[in-house]
């Protein structure tokens, strides 16, 4: 019988009729339907046409040799299972079909319960190829919207997020810091029917427990000192699409119970307003710790965890992706190589020696800062270990004495007076944002094109020093 599925697709090429006929009834006598044609130039139009799992080929027809059609078939890499029929019991002959990619070869004459037989094989062959193609293309990624890595942690990561993305269900991602959390809610985020709405993130742990719920609900105009004007928060700006909410963890408990009722009803009021507001978003969260811990240590409520936990994705620590390690490297290499405009090209044996055995605390993040490093103090094609400035925590990490660097004052040395330190021209302009975003964190990084979460953890170091 046929395989499963589709009905099967069958050409034979034959240019005897009488043959033609006593083949096709065979198959048909198998519940296996045949497209008989005489000539080759008919074959490679029928195949060109609509690719069929199975070609019946004889090699002595008319027009051209069938080998020709064989040699085509192998060249284009058309996806199609190939049984030679021939009067010729040459080895030659067979040895030629057969490196040329022809599945079986069969000597005129031979009985229709061997045809049946030796199609019904290659039609599982054909189906098992299919199924690999598919096996390949959803397990063999070496990328996946923003993630790099194609180990079997990640080929995992990359097929939850693609089944959960069609979801409206909750997503709470858990991993250390540097695996990519974010990266992950943008991934569910662009996999999903909402990829063209918004996508706003906000960071639980770098905003002030008095200013969360401004931050995710938004507040009106006299709610508290300094709430000069009405605004919206990240529940608003996320409407039909996805709010991000990382670190959730460090969520005071107080505020657990507002976000609870938020996630049951869809509805929400803004500080100091008693109007109620629908808006319809997905929720991903995140943290970087055991949120089941925290419910146990009474710091995380238990009804809300089980709202939350209803897709758990974890991403594995970067020294638990093999070699991952080396194929982010490359990729940080080359792109930051292309910002920088240096001539990065690959990475050296030795310098992969110590980056494949390094364990990488710090995740993703670190390494990329290595990298960073390494690309915008040297020069070079390849990147060589002398070059690698390695972190000198975590026991196993090289610290090259070429590349510690002196502590300097910013601006130190500065020859020219309108040259200014890069952090306090950054820090001016994030400043200047939030001041023409009215004080919306997540909208003033929409207009400087960064992650939320990147302006509130630079607040938090402003606010520190």
């Amino acid at each position: 019988m046929a395989p499963a599925g589709n009905a099967a697709s069958i050409l034979l090429v034959e240019d005897s009729i009488s043959l033609a006929e006593l083949y096709s009834e065979e198959l048909r006598q198998a519940d296996l339907p045949v497209m008989h044609v005489e000539l080759g130039k008919e074959a490679l139009a029928a195949i060109r046409k609509s690719v069929p799992d199975v070609v019946l080929l004889d090699l002595g027809l008319p027009d051209m040799d069938g080998l020709d059609i064989l040699k085509l078939i192998d060249a284009e890499q058309i996806p199609t299972t190939v049984i030679i029929i021939t009067a010729q019991g040459s080895l030659n002959v067979a040895v030629e079909a057969m490196r040329l990619g022809a599945y079986d070869f069969l000597v005129k004459p031979f009985t229709g319960e061997r045809l049946a037989v030796t199609v019904n094989n290659a039609l599982e062959r054909s189906e098992l190829k299919r199924t690999v193609e598919v096996f390949k293309e959803d397990f063999a990624r070496n990328s996946f919207h923003g993630f790099v890595g194609e180990s079997l942690e990640m080929q995992a990561v990359y097929r939850v997020i693609e089944s959960a993305a069609a979801s409206k269900a909750t997503v709470f991602i858990t991993g250390e810091s540097g695996t990519g959390k974010e990266v992950c809610a943008q991934a569910i985020h662009r996999s999903s029917p909402r990829v063209k709405g918004p996508f706003t993130a906000i960071n639980c742990a770098a905003i002030p427990n008095e200013l969360i719920e401004s931050e995710i609900f938004g507040h009106v105009k006299g709610a508290f000192t300094g709430a000069t004007s009405n605004r919206d928060g990240a529940a608003t700006l996320a409407d039909g699409g996805t709010l991000f909410l990382d670190e959730i963890c460090e969520m005071d408990i107080s505020l657990q119970a507002k976000l609870l009722r938020f996630i049951q009803t869809g509805t929400f009021q803004k500080v100091g307003s008693g109007k109620e507001e629908k808006v319809d978003i997905r929720l991903v969260c995140a943290t970087n710790r055991d949120p089941w811990l925290e419910v146990e240590a009474g710091r995380f409520r238990e009804d809300l965890y089980f709202r939350l936990h209803v897709i758990p994705i974890h991403l594995p620590r970067l020294a638990e992706r093999g070699d991952d390690v080396l194929i982010i490297a490359e990729h940080f290499l080359r792109t930051i190589a292309a910002e920088e405009g240096k001539a990065f090209q690959s990475i050296g044996d030795d310098a992969a020696s110590v980056i494949g055995s390094y364990p990488w605390p710090g995740n993703v993040r670190e390494l990329e800062n290595v990298v960073r490093n390494a690309v915008v103090l040297q020069d070079g094609e390849e990147l060589s270990a002398d070059m690698l400035a390695m972190p000198s925590t975590g026991g196993s990490a090289r610290n090259t004495p070429a590349m510690r660097q002196p502590s300097q004052t910013p601006g130190a040395g500065s020859l020219d007076p309108n040259v200014r330190p890069l952090a306090l021209v950054e820090r001016e302009t994030i400043e200047h944002a939030i001041e023409a975003a009215g004080g919306n964190i997540p909208r003033a990084a929409a207009m400087l094109e960064v992650s939320p979460s990147t302006i509130y953890r630079k607040k938090t170091q402003w606010d520190q020093e």
